[in-house]
Parts: C-alpha cells; structure tokens; sequence
C-alpha cells in the first residue's frame, strides 16, 4: 500500500481511529490515503480544512475539473481516480469524462472551463510559465479575480496532494476498478497502478 508503515485500525490511538471512521463512515470503506497520514494525522487535518476553504469558494465542478487538470499534469493516478469519479458521479457521463481527461480542449466543454483546466495544468506543471495573459484570458470570460485566485489555489493544493501520496508509494484503492469501469480506469490511470487488494 505504501513504501512507510502505516498505523494498522487496531494499533490506532484515539485521533487516528477517529480519522478512519470518518473515513470509514463517508465512504464504505477505509481509503489508502487515510492510512497513509496515519503517521502525522494532524497534518491530514490541516490539508482537510485547507481544501475545504478551497471548494468552499468554488463551484464544486469548477473545482473538480481543476483538480483533474493539476492530477494529469502530476501524473497523480490516486487523484484523477477520485476527482474523475466524482466527475463521473455527479457532472458528467463517462464517455464524456474520457473525452476531456484524453483532450479536455476538444471535449465539449464551454470556453470558461477549458481556460480553468488549461490554468490549473499550467500551475501544476510550472507555475512560473504562467502569464499576465493567462489571467487576463480568464477575466475575459468573466471570471473576477477571486475566482482565478480559486482555480490557483485548488492546483497548487493539489500539487501538495498528490505528491505526498506518491511520494510515499500510496496505490488507489481497488474499489476504483468495480466504480467506475476498466476503460474509465485505464484512462484515469496516469501514474500509479491501482492497488490489488
């Protein structure tokens, strides 16, 4: 699951076990990620209070499609797998949830949420190739500049993310594969393999 040990459920002090009924309790099951801060759980609940003041302020598609946006660029499987099902659960059919994570520019999607995706990569790539003109594009679609400082933010949170999971090996969960369908998962799949347990 990962490359660190991790604080088995029946090792767990109360601040941990906590942590993993939360998780537990929202999703079915407990996620590899929750065990992966088991080791530091208050910085876990900082990451959570520091993302949900993000999504607070965003429309939550906005929000997701950012997210899928900085995850490819970061090749961050775990992330584009849980950001995409969301997507798939909430916004989008899965065909078109494939059209945009294989060309989010030639997917259908309105000229707003591509200029989102296309900041979001680019901040997650390297933010020090952003522009003027990259944040001007975005005011010329309407967005005020609260709103583009949400698309950066929800990128560079993102960055923290995903790389903290990667860097220490974390797989995504194997429900992934029974969520959301092979060729979905294949295409989500960008970086680490799915776990097999």
């Amino acid at each position: 699951m990962t490359y660190i040990e991790t604080i088995p459920p029946n090792q767990a002090d109360p601040t941990v076990t906590a942590l993993y009924d939360a998780h537990r309790a929202a999703l079915g099951h407990l996620p590899n990620f929750a065990q992966a801060f088991s080791l530091r759980p208050d910085v876990y609940a900082a990451w959570q209070q520091l993302n949900g003041a993000i999504k607070a302020n965003m429309d939550l598609r906005r929000y997701e499609l950012a997210t899928i946006a900085a995850a490819r660029e970061l090749r961050s499987s775990y992330c584009m797998l849980a950001h995409g099902s969301v997507l798939a659960d909430q916004y989008l059919a899965p065909d078109d949830l494939q059209a945009i994570v294989e060309d989010h520019r030639d997917a259908g999607l309105d000229p707003v949420e591509v200029a989102v995706m296309d900041l979001a990569e680019k901040v997650a790539r390297d933010a020090t190739t952003v522009t003027e003109a990259d944040i001007e594009r975005l005011r010329s679609l309407g967005l005020d500049d609260a709103e583009i400082l949400d698309v950066v933010l929800a990128a560079s949170a993102r960055c923290f993310f995903s790389k903290a999971l990667d860097g220490i090996g974390a797989q995504p969960d194997s429900r992934f594969t029974q969520q959301l369908g092979p060729e979905l998962c294949d295409a989500l799949t960008v970086g680490r393999p799915i776990a097999d347990d």
